[in-house]
């Protein structure tokens, strides 16, 4: 639900962090591959461009990471205003976006020897996603969302302060109650960047198959749906995701403020952790 929280659910354990990180690249492949159906020198390939996409991860972002991560354990102590959490988000956000970008070139270049083969075996992994996502949440009832939802964040904010008392679980029941999210109108976004996802490889695959491939034209594409899965399209979109966000905000700041000193000092802590950890990482070569 929330980023921050999300992210803390991501690195909830140090020797799972480490794990993690190091294992990134084959992770990502294993997903690719298993959306796409790659072959042997596209796989090569690949391989040789995430390796490479972390390298770079190592040395130039994980320093921006650590120095965040010491901001942050200056924060955390204090209550928070909505905007201070949002602003956090924003942070988060932008350092993915960062990521994104740096792999704009390999995304273009797998993206060039897409097959129609494999763009159908795309179109069918997308469609077991979205029939997996049908069953797990829109076929459930609006309370078991919302109690999916309740489990999720309180696991989460565990995760960053320990035990939560009745009066701290029951501001996030109050939080989740009071969220405008609309898990239908969420799925139409998701159809809505995959269905562009598809229209783009498939002109870009065109491009190949007529003979008129252009590497320019191809960078310029990934960019775009880059950008559009980013930022959504349709202007009321848009101005919901933002009020999703302002939501999400006010929740992460209401958990925040009604924690006990001593919860705050163990979320210094679980941070420090992490900002150890990104130290090793940092320093080590694989």
């Amino acid at each position: 639900m929330l980023r921050v929280l999300a992210l803390v659910g991501l690195v909830q354990a140090c020797s799972t962090l480490k794990i993690v990180y190091n294992q990134a690249p084959e992770l990502a492949y294993w997903y690719l591959d298993g959306h796409l159906d790659l072959s042997g020198a596209q796989s090569l390939r690949l391989k040789d461009e995430l390796a490479r996409l972390q390298a770079w991860h190592r040395q130039s972002e994980l320093p921006i990471y650590i120095a965040t991560l010491q901001q942050l354990q200056q924060q955390l102590p204090q209550d928070l205003g909505a905007d201070a959490v949002c602003a956090i988000s924003t942070d988060v956000r932008s350092k993915l976006m960062t990521l994104s970008g740096r792999a704009e070139p390999a995304a273009a270049a797998l993206a060039d020897t897409l097959g129609a083969a494999q763009l159908a075996h795309l179109e069918r992994s997308f469609a077991k996603d979205n029939a997996r996502y049908r069953e797990e949440v829109l076929d459930a009832t609006p309370r078991e969302r919302r109690d999916r939802r309740y489990k999720r964040t309180v696991s989460r904010a565990q995760m960053l302060y320990g035990r939560l008392d009745d009066a701290q679980l029951a501001v996030i029941g109050q939080r989740i109650e009071q969220s405008r999210f609309d898990a239908e109108r969420a799925h139409l976004e998701t159809l809505r960047r995959q269905n562009d996802a598809l229209t783009t490889l498939r002109e870009l695959a065109s491009d190949q198959a007529s003979g008129q491939p252009s590497t320019d034209r191809s960078q310029t594409a990934i960019r775009g749906l880059f950008e559009r899965t980013w930022n959504a399209t349709d202007p009321a979109e848009r101005s919901y995701q933002v009020q999703i966000t302002q939501d999400n905000c006010e929740t992460l700041a209401a958990i925040h403020n009604s924690t006990t000193p001593a919860q705050r000092s163990e979320a210094v802590q679980t941070l420090r952790r992490y900002e150890r950890d990104f130290t090793t990482l940092l320093s080590a070569k694989k």
